[in-house]
């Protein structure tokens, strides 16, 4: 009876231990696809990127002009390779000539080839890092404002899969938001209408 009797205060208290530990524990939720679109340093990253683009597709052109440029010159010196007028002695050397512009015109389609691998990834490393850096510091700043607040865990509220119901009086996504943007450039705050992921692939 005694030994009954202790194990029942143990159970007792076990749950009044658990019980305790709930009622303490102090749970808040956010929207952090909605902090990320709406930081400041977001839509810099994505102006950013689009300049760096613009930049890229621009050499890209003026090599892929380059390339055109040396094609055509290449189908005239070929013409005139094969032109029965002229000695042969000179259709030699335009032979020569033209071996010599298809090595030059396989080197600038290699190159411009390189280039575009190169940009793309270039642009992909860019846009992962300047994303990373941007979670890291929502995430901190989330982090300060629960601690605030008292909050012992913060879920996220964008993850629909991991989160069932949310009652949204403890979402602190705005305060965060707010405490994010508090020293932006009034400029950069304006709605850009560009996703952040944007495409690296150059036309």
């Amino acid at each position: 009876m005694k030994k009954l009797t202790l194990t029942l205060l143990t159970v007792a208290l076990l749950a009044a231990s658990a019980f305790s530990a709930t009622a303490q524990s102090k749970v808040a939720s956010v929207d952090m696809k909605k902090l990320f679109d709406g930081y400041w340093k977001t839509k810099q990253a994505q102006s950013s990127l689009e300049n760096r683009k613009a930049e890229l597709r621009k050499e890209i052109k003026d090599m892929a002009e380059g390339l055109d440029k040396a094609q055509t010159e290449y189908k005239q010196l070929l013409d005139q390779a094969n032109d029965q007028a002229i000695s042969a002695d000179e259709r030699d050397k335009r032979k020569q000539a033209t071996a010599d512009k298809a090595k030059e015109l396989n080197a600038s389609k290699a190159a411009l080839d390189q280039f575009q691998r190169q940009a793309e990834a270039q642009l992909g490393d860019q846009s992962q890092r300047m994303s990373g850096n941007i979670v890291t510091e929502i995430r901190k700043a989330v982090a300060d404002k629960a601690k605030a607040g008292g909050y012992t865990t913060v879920f996220n509220a964008a993850a629909v899969e991991v989160v069932v119901f949310s009652d949204t009086s403890t979402d602190i996504t705005d305060s965060v938001l707010a405490q994010l943007n508090a020293g932006a450039p009034i400029d950069v705050t304006k709605p850009t209408g560009l996703p952040f992921n944007i495409s690296t692939n150059l036309p």
